[in-house]
């Protein structure tokens, strides 16, 4: 029986990513992918369009944290039918804001049907922080990280959760040069770096999976808005795609299963050409992954594979990897597609 032809992909968060970078731009890529492969990896930052997602039956959804340990060999990947879905707010999340969430929350089980335990506030506002690194490339900190986690500890033991999905208040900054970048489809997302900070932290401690919507209330209407941005301006809350991703999310696993998947069984793994040095790419590129990486998704980084002497099949679109991918998939050679093939040539054994 021929084995699942399985494909990565990842977009780093917060390093302003041309497709990626912004409201689920990078789904249509997914979806694209999705029809390829029979088993699709990705993470929250591809998948996530706030109010905004598309069911993938075929496509794992796996925190950036978790994906870092899988692509290492350290952990497998679970697939679930249906996760039970533990939700902390932050206890700095003004009364009104946090109905609105509580509000999404009974609207995916009634509408969605999809499976939550209780909620629980945090006992001590998180007080998310959000920073800037000189290359554009953003990142963040929360004062109370032990307030975060006794709270998922708790959803964890005493309510049940096998995922859990995280709100927490981000800081206002409506008028900031950064933000209106952003929605004019120019700039860094400038909450992703800290998003991740809070799932990483939940993932790494528990083992299981996670994702973080922010907290913010209503940005004014903007005739100007780029439709790449557009996603997170529907409604009062981040939360539904969340949910849904989380909802059928693979949990891990340490120890050998025959239901897991495991590193070696990624056929083909598609990036940003010039972001090449995160953990999970660095461990694939050491299997017999094939790396795919895609010139036309610039970032705010400058880590091509060459420089780290990582071997790839370097594409100009996403298009183009899409094509490889079909090629691969069939055991095709590219060479074959193209207008001139070169003639076998003979190999000297030496003396």
């Amino acid at each position: 029986m021929t084995k699942p032809y399985t494909v990565g992909l990842i977009v780093p968060t917060g390093i302003g990513a041309a497709i990626g970078g912004y409201a689920g731009d990078s789904l249509p890529v997914a979806r694209a992918i999705a029809q390829v492969a029979d088993r699709l990896i990705t993470h929250p930052n591809v998948l996530n369009g706030a109010q905004l997602y598309w069911n993938l039956p075929n496509a794992l959804y796996v925190e950036g944290y978790g994906l870092d340990q899988f692509a290492a060999g350290h952990w497998g990947l679970l697939p679930e039918r249906s996760n039970r879905i533990g939700l902390i707010l932050d206890r700095g999340i003004e009364p009104d804001l946090q109905l609105r969430h509580l509000q999404v929350a009974d609207a995916a089980r009634a509408t969605l049907g999809l499976n939550l335990t209780d909620y629980i506030v945090t006992d001590q506002s998180l007080n998310v922080e959000l920073r800037t690194a000189k290359s554009g490339a953003t990142w963040g900190t929360i004062e109370h990280p032990d307030s975060l986690l006794r709270a998922a500890e708790k959803l964890i033991d005493q309510g049940g959760a096998d995922a859990i999905a995280v709100v927490a208040r981000f800081p206002d900054d409506p008028e900031s040069e950064a933000l209106q970048n952003y929605r004019y489809g120019q700039g860094v997302d400038h909450l992703a770096g800290a998003e991740a900070v809070i799932s990483h932290l939940i993932v790494r401690t528990f083992k299981v999976p996670c994702a973080h919507a922010p907290a913010l209330p209503p940005l004014p209407i903007d005739p100007n808005l780029s439709p790449r941005s557009a996603a997170e301006e529907l409604g009062y809350t981040f939360l539904p795609c969340v949910l849904v991703g989380l909802s059928r999310a693979p949990r891990f696993t340490e120890f050998p299963n025959p239901h897991a998947i495991w590193a070696d069984e990624v056929d083909a793994l598609v990036i940003p050409a010039s972001a090449c040095g995160g953990s999970a790419i660095l461990s694939l590129s050491q299997t017999n992954t094939r790396i795919i990486a895609v010139q036309e998704n610039h970032t705010k980084i400058q880590v091509p594979s060459e420089a780290l002497g990582i071997r790839s099949t370097i594409v100009k679109s996403y298009l183009e990897a899409l094509g490889i991918l079909i090629c691969d998939r069939a055991g095709i050679n590219t060479a074959a597609l193209s207008l001139e093939i070169t003639s076998i040539q003979p190999l000297n054994l030496g003396t």
